[in-house]
């Protein structure tokens, strides 16, 4: 019995997506619950399940293709038993090109790569044919290129090897240079639309202060070990960032609303999102009730978003609403940014690296582990004197961190 894959309810407010990549081609077994395609939407990438088990009979749409929900993707043949895929299938009708639609060669390689591992390749800069492929057939999965970028970023343990002085041959000989153009990804669209609705819709400006890091270092160094064997986690910064923000956005609430038309929504609690590198681009996970949680919770939850964006496991439940958000460019080298605004929010805090520097202390020079943060904002809804205040608050809460337990 033919079973027709629908695409699923994907979330409040999303009702479209697009096909990143098939997981199942035609004649391949499927069992029940097994993901079958893998579907953008303008927020993260989820996986449509199969309901029953069978084989795959074929793709009614191809790869970059957008369907909306409720739309027929896939045929699945229940009960059938695995064999050769079907000579021609609609989606390949329909691209006027053969099966290789849904994978493309790549030039120096002997594999082939799907759309989302090419994207991968691309976005992390590897060689492809450097990487050992671990899925069907040898063929590269999109967690191998992770892996193999994650050990190029380590660095390599040995000297580099001599297949890495290949590059020069074509310099040395001439050879053409080439270029690629690459569809946007649907969340990349969704990320620059927003981005640049920020810059045209908001009042920005943001203001700066310096921190000195020595009191949370040492509060961390002292704590770390019996805050893990107590808590299962490791003690990080953000913790601290968040807690201290809370303080700020309860003493200096526009910091925490938005602007609807021509009115002002406050909030009366505190929706942290963290901004979190994922493989397709930035997603801002919400921590909900910061101010009600401590510092374990919210540092599980931040491990938890880490992990899942790596995984590419985020919802979209994850990433709805958030009133303030944290990013924190410092985890790349940054030293000083002025990080946009995630709309409808009205104000983001931009966390840098921590650099040992020269200040002056009780008139003396002495060396501090110092912080650049930086607190953009909507002049529209937040005066200058709010948000040097926020600002000035969450400063002196990281300085003395004894603050954030009584409330100061």
């Amino acid at each position: 019995m033919a079973t027709e894959i629908k695409v699923p309810v994907l979330g409040e407010s999303v009702t479209e997506g697009t096909i990143a990549e098939w997981l199942k081609q035609p004649g391949e077994a499927v069992a029940a619950d097994e993901p079958i395609a893998s579907l953008e939407t303008d927020k993260v990438a989820v996986d449509v399940p199969s309901p029953v088990a069978g084989v795959m009979s074929q793709h009614v749409v191809a790869v970059g293709d957008t369907v909306e929900v409720g739309a027929v993707i896939a045929i699945i043949e229940e009960g059938a038993t695995a064999g050769a895929a079907p000579a021609a299938a609609p989606a390949a009708a329909k691209a006027e090109a053969p099966a290789p639609a849904a994978t493309e060669e790549v030039p120096g390689a002997a594999q082939t790569m799907s759309p989302a591992v090419r994207r991968a390749v691309l976005e992390h800069g590897v060689d492809p044919s450097t990487i050992k492929g671990t899925g069907k057939d040898g063929r590269l999965t999109k967690e191998d290129v992770l892996a193999a970028a994650e050990a190029k970023a380590k660095g390599p343990a040995t000297p580099a090897p001599a297949p890495a002085a290949a590059p020069a041959a074509p310099a040395q000989s001439g050879g053409a240079r080439g270029t690629e153009r690459v569809k946007m990804t649907r969340m990349r669209q969704t990320i620059a639309k927003r981005l640049k609705a920020a810059q045209d819709n908001a009042a920005l400006l943001t203001t700066f202060n310096d921190v000195d890091m020595s009191a949370v270092i040492e509060a961390r160094d002292k704590y770390k070990d019996l805050f893990a064997k107590k808590h299962d986690i490791r003690l990080g910064f953000m913790g601290f960032f968040a807690k201290a923000a809370c303080l700020a956005l309860k003493d200096v609430p526009a910091v925490n609303a938005y602007i609807d038309g021509d009115e002002i929504i406050y909030h009366d609690f505190v929706d942290i999102s963290v901004a979190v590198s994922a493989p397709n681009g930035l997603v801002v996970p919400v921590i909900r009730d910061a101010d009600k949680k401590g510092f374990a919770r919210i540092e599980q939850d931040i491990a938890d978003f880490g992990a899942r964006a790596k995984a590419g496991t985020l919802t979209m439940e994850d990433m709805t609403g958030g009133t303030f958000t944290i990013s924190n460019g410092g985890v790349f080298g940054s030293l000083m940014s002025t990080p946009i605004i995630n709309p409808p929010q009205s104000a983001v805090l931009g966390l840098h690296r921590i650099e040992d520097r020269p200040v002056v202390r009780n008139g003396e020079i002495v060396i501090r582990p110092m912080m650049y943060i930086a607190l953009s904002y909507d002049h529209r809804l937040i005066d200058g004197r709010e948000a040097v205040t926020a600002l000035k608050i969450i400063k002196e809460a990281i300085e003395d961190p004894t603050r954030m337990l009584i409330d100061l």
